[in-house]
């Protein structure tokens, strides 16, 4: 029990919003699910001809096409938008799952040489929805959460930073997200599509297959992921790489968690402390990343010896203790009852509990009203993502069905949190450090590029920071960069952060 317990901690530490791993042999494993064509499909025992299956009973709409043309600032973009799905089979032919796409390609261009970026979002159980309609598709929402409500106008606008100036794009909805749906009969092919490596062959297997569809083969490709797309990503290059025989030129990863541990232990305390830090110093005026220098090396020196001595070492316990309160705004008396380990749910309520404001999890600059300002108890939903939560998905289905013509039965999962309770994650803390190290191996010439928000709780910059700085020196500037900008876990809604992680994005394709 004990056992389960922790691994839930780690669980818990990667279930966002927008978001155990076996060892790097784990990926070498036979692909449980194959991608074929149904074709020529023979009915199963006991079907008739006259009988649909369960499959075809929940089949989604046919793929649909539509020319489109977005008037931006200083130029006009002509485009083929295509919403649909491709349909996963096990190795026997029996329909597995039906994975939505919405894919965007550029009129005028050499398919050859014109890149192609592949996005999924995190949870496990977010759509791409975030990536798509807050940051890189044609059109956008506004998802600035100190400024939006659930009852904000849900219609996006073409967007003047989309990155289809320079590449191709395809967001994916792993099943049981926005309407990607399982098909298949039985409970083998929810454990296998729930699982940490099972999730990664499956989304592997799609991008072969939509390049395949698209005769986008020898186009150059890249993968951008989002927080627990931070897992995904390495491991999708990894089995694109070895299994099916597709290279990727760079990988993309905004806000990402690449190893679970990082926020367990000592370290979560380690990782934290800047972001923390970050919030108070931004309440007082802007701040970027070099502003905290001294934060960062208090962190990693002093701090982290401070924390191994422990709490028997009183003296270093009052040291570290009065050192957090004075940089993260903590009450002295507070940070010292907690002898310096500050938890996020303990940061959240005691740094504004005086005005009964509750600071984000997600974007920690992004203040909500305490529904229970006296409890020491109750600690409510996240103000810097809730209330995103209607207007982006109204968004979504307008733009799939009015923009793209494309009309699914049932209810669009923005975000389904019964994924992440399904979820195996395995016997231990879900990383991919192991397949970044094999990818950058396999192929000298791949890139990797970090985005990160200096007030995003969930995912702090500086765990990354502390996982990339392990990896051999084959792994290092200029292959890898790391930028933090102002912001939270989706530090693409401020308008600055975003154009200057899509000026990285496009200097990095280049």
């Amino acid at each position: 029990m004990r056992l389960t317990a922790l691994r839930r901690t780690f669980i818990a530490a990667i279930l966002f919003a927008c978001g155990g791993v076996g060892s790097a042999g784990a990926d070498d494993s036979p692909l449980p699910i194959q991608v074929m064509t149904p074709a020529g499909q023979k009915a199963g025992a006991g079907q008739t001809p006259n009988m649909p299956s369960a499959a075809e009973q929940h089949r989604l709409p046919p793929d649909s096409s539509t020319r489109q043309t977005l008037e931006l600032p200083g130029r006009t973009l002509s485009f083929l938008a295509t919403a649909g799905s491709i349909r996963l089979f096990d190795d026997k032919g029996e329909p597995q799952a039906d994975i939505v796409y919405t894919s965007y390609q550029l009129d005028g261009t050499d398919r050859g040489t014109r890149p192609v970026t592949f996005f999924f979002n995190g949870g496990p159980g977010s759509s791409s929805a975030w990536l798509q309609l807050g940051n890189a598709g044609p059109w956008r929402l506004p998802i600035n959460a100190d400024e939006v409500t659930p009852s904000t106008f849900p219609e996006a606008s073409p967007n003047a930073e989309t990155w289809l100036d320079f590449t191709d794009l395809v967001f994916l909805d792993p099943v049981g997200t926005g309407y990607s749906r399982f098909v298949g009969n039985g409970d083998d092919v929810r454990k296998r599509l729930y699982s940490v490596d099972g999730d990664a062959n499956a989304l592997a297997l799609v991008i072969r297959r939509w390049l395949e569809k698209h005769d986008r083969l020898l186009s150059p490709k890249y993968i951008a992921g989002e927080s627990y797309g931070g897992i995904r990503g390495p491991k999708i290059v990894h089995q694109l790489q070895m299994r099916q025989g597709i290279g990727v030129k760079g990988l993309i990863m905004i806000s990402p968690a690449f190893d679970s541990s990082v926020r367990a232990g000592l370290l979560r305390y380690v990782a934290a402390l800047p972001s923390y830090a970050a919030t108070f110093r931004e309440a007082k005026g802007p701040v970027k990343r070099a502003d905290l220098a001294d934060v960062e090396a208090y962190a990693r020196g002093e701090f982290l010896v401070d924390l191994m001595k422990g709490q028997q070492d009183k003296e270093a316990t009052t040291r570290l203790a009065d050192k957090v309160a004075a940089l993260t705004g903590i009450d002295q008396a507070v940070s010292r009852r907690l002898a310096g380990r500050v938890e996020l749910a303990e940061f959240r309520r005691e740094f504004d509990r005086k005005n009964g404001k509750l600071i984000g999890n997600y974007d920690a600059s992004v203040r909500g009203l305490d529904p229970y300002p006296d409890s020491g108890f109750h600690l409510s939903g996240d103000a810097s993502s809730d209330t995103l939560l209607a207007p982006l998905t109204s968004a979504t289905v307008d733009l799939l069905t009015r923009k793209l013509n494309w009309r699914p039965d049932g209810s669009y999962e923005l975000v389904n949190r019964s994924v992440g309770q399904a979820w195996d994650f395995g016997r231990s803390p879900p990383e991919s450090v192991s397949q970044l190290r094999q990818i950058f191996a396999t192929d000298r010439k791949l890139k990797l590029l970090v985005g990160h928000g200096l007030f995003d709780l969930v995912t702090p910059y500086l765990g990354s920071q502390i996982v990339l700085d392990q990896l051999p020196p084959f792994a290092s500037a200029p292959r890898v960069k790391l930028i933090v900008y102002p912001g939270g876990h989706m530090f693409y809604s401020r308008d600055t952060s975003r154009q200057a992680f899509r000026a990285e994005v496009e200097a990095m394709m280049k």
